[in-house]
């Protein structure tokens, strides 16, 4: 199953995408997709709606919101590829490095992306990120961790450099500025996923492929990561836990070519959809 949410930005209608590209109206069944759908038996009813069926909605011309309404927190993982931790000259981890990116830094997939002011070094990362369904706990192990997975859908976790390791702190303020989390097009149920960790990734700046890798290069597997962060802290339903990126990111690079308006950034992942975005200026 598909879940979207299309429409203006606050006005959002959910909906379901079905096999052959229809989109179904949830307004009726459903209030929005947010925490409390994940948190309550949003899935189920969504699932016996569809089979019964639902209005048709026409999505001509019609802008994707973030496929998730204000995820309670967003959980990132850091250098979780083999091949970026190579390029950026990073010892391989031994525990998973585990920051946060503020919620409201999350956008629809295809929204404006806009360099912050005094930013030199934003830069881009396709990411596989985790939808969480049912609360995680001290979870005992992977096998447990898988059964609180969702979904899956697409984030661009999107990174100021000089604000993540030059400014002091920690990485937060290099990766939660305004509009640093496209979101989707779509949550795709886990069931329809299959194994998470033989998903490709890619991404494009200006027609010119950047990064083409594939989640079997995760240092930390899906299932690893959600039971390492259960025992740190509560995942909630609806949170949102990006899982780390390949290599091909402009910090690798070596004489790196940093966003700037009027770039475009396009990114992919097998099974998930695809995002445009458009660089602006804050």
């Amino acid at each position: 199953m598909k879940l979207v949410r299309v429409g203006e930005a606050g006005t959002e209608t959910p909906a379901v995408l079905t096999g052959d590209d229809r989109l179904l109206d949830l307004s009726g069944v459903v209030p929005d997709i947010d925490p409390a759908f994940f948190a309550g038996d949003g899935l189920a009813r969504v699932a016996a709606a569809a089979a019964g069926g639902l209005p048709e909605l026409d999505a001509t011309g019609r802008r994707f919101g973030p496929p998730i309404r204000r995820p309670g927190k967003i959980v990132c993982i850091g250098l979780n590829y083999h091949d970026h931790a190579r390029e950026t000259g990073a010892a391989i981890p031994a525990e998973p490095i585990v920051f946060m990116k503020a919620p409201n830094a999350v956008v629809g997939p295809d929204d404006q992306v806009l360099v912050p002011r005094q930013s030199t070094k934003t830069d881009w990362e396709v990411e596989l990120a985790i939808v969480i369904g049912r609360e995680a706990r001290y979870l005992a192990d992977e096998a447990a961790a898988a059964d609180v997975i969702a979904g899956y859908t697409i984030c661009n976790d999107v990174s100021e450099r000089a604000f993540q390791t030059e400014r002091g702190g920690q990485w937060d303020k290099g990766k939660s500025c305004e509009t640093f989390n496209p979101m989707g097009p779509w949550v795709v149920t886990a069931d329809e996923v299959g194994d998470p960790q033989q998903l490709g990734l890619r991404l494009w700046v200006n027609g010119e492929q950047r990064q083409n890798g594939t989640t079997k290069e995760m240092i930390f597997g899906v299932h690893h990561i959600v039971w390492y962060l259960s025992q740190f802290m509560v995942l909630e339903p609806g949170d949102v836990v990006n899982t780390g990126t390949p290599a091909g990111v402009a910090l690798g690079m070596p004489e790196p070519r940093f966003l700037r308006a009027g770039d475009v950034m396009e990114l992919e992942i097998d099974g998930l959809g695809r995002q445009r975005q458009e660089v602006g200026q804050a």
